[in-house]
C-alpha cells in the first residue's frame, strides 16, 4: 500500500505589483484578499503558509492567525519564493502546492484535482487545465495571454504555448473549437519536494525565454508535468477592476 502523502500549500504574496500595488491587503467582503485565499486553501489542505517579502503583509497574516514567512525581495519567480518559504517553514512534506495569493475563489475541487495528480508515482510536477468550449470563440482561444496546453494520452503535458496548438490543417479557424478539445492552462502548480529543490537550480531555457513560460524550462529538462482537468474558472485579482468584479461575485454568491 502506497504511503499517504503529506501536502503543504505555499501562497506567495508580494506587495509590489505593476497593475495593483498592495493587492493582497485589498479588502474583499471586509477581509484582506490574502486572508480569503488562506481560508479557502486551509479548508482543504490543513498545512499552509504565506510567503511574502513585505512587513505589512506579514503583519496582516499574523493578525488573522495565519502562518507566514518572510522571503527575499529578489526572487525572479514564484517558484523560487516557494522553495525558500518551504525551507524556512521547518517541517517536511512530500508535495508542495503553489497557490497564487490573488485567487480568493480558488475552488476546493481544483485543489483536490491537483492533489490527485500525485496518485501516480511518476508525477514530478502537476498543474491544471480547463477545456475551451466552442462558445469561448476564436478570440479567447488565440489570446496569447492565455497559454494553451497539449497533453498526451497519459495526461502528461507535451507542450505549453501562447500560440494556438495544435494547428488544425484544412479547417477554418472558426471551426477549430468544435473539431478539437483545446486546453487552457490554469496557473496552479504542485511539485514533489525533491523536484522543487532541483528545478529552482535550473538555468533559464531557450523555450522558456521564447514563450516567457517558466514551465517550459521543466519540460525541456525532462520533468513530467501531470495535468488535472477542472471545469471551474476562478476570478484572479490583477487590477482594481478585478476587485470590483470579485465584490459583485461575492455578493451574488451569498
Amino acid at each position: 500500500m502506497a504511503k499517504e502523502l503529506k501536502f503543504i500549500a505555499i501562497i506567495p504574496a508580494r506587495y509590489a505589483s505593476t497593475r495593483f500595488p498592495g493587492k493582497p491587503l485589498a479588502k474583499l467582503g471586509g477581509k484582506p484578499v490574502i486572508q480569503r485565499v488562506y481560508e479557502r486553501v486551509t479548508s482543504v489542505i490543513s498545512n499552509a503558509v504565506v510567503a511574502t517579502d513585505d512587513e505589512r503583509i506579514y503583519a496582516a497574516v499574523e493578525s488573522f492567525g495565519g502562518k507566514v514567512v518572510m522571503t527575499s525581495e529578489n526572487h525572479k519567480s514564484g517558484t523560487d519564493r516557494c522553495w525558500e518559504a518551504y525551507q524556512k517553514q521547518g517541517e517536511e512534506y512530500d508535495v508542495v502546492i503553489n497557490v497564487q495569493g490573488d485567487e480568493p475563489f480558488i475552488a476546493h475541487s481544483q485543489l483536490r484535482a491537483i492533489m490527485a495528480c500525485f496518485d501516480s508515482e511518476s508525477t514530478d510536477i502537476a498543474t491544471l487545465v480547463k477545456p475551451f468550449t466552442p462558445e469561448d470563440g476564436w478570440e479567447a482561444l488565440s489570446n496569447p495571454n492565455s497559454p494553451k496546453v497539449v497533453v498526451g494520452s497519459n495526461m502528461n503535458a507535451l507542450y505549453f504555448s501562447r500560440s494556438v496548438i495544435p494547428y488544425l490543417r484544412g479547417e477554418e479557424t472558426n471551426e477549430w473549437l468544435s473539431r478539437h478539445t483545446y486546453y487552457k492552462h490554469i496557473g496552479l502548480y504542485a511539485y514533489r519536494t525533491k523536484v522543487l529543490a532541483e528545478i529552482t537550480r535550473l538555468p533559464q531555457s531557450s523555450l522558456e525565454l521564447a514563450e516567457s513560460l517558466e514551465q517550459l524550462r521543466w519540460l525541456e529538462n525532462g520533468y513530467r508535468i501531470k495535468v488535472g482537468v477542472t471545469g471551474v474558472e476562478t476570478i484572479g485579482i490583477d487590477t482594481p477592476e478585478d476587485l470590483m468584479r470579485a465584490e459583485e461575485f461575492l455578493k451574488n454568491a451569498r
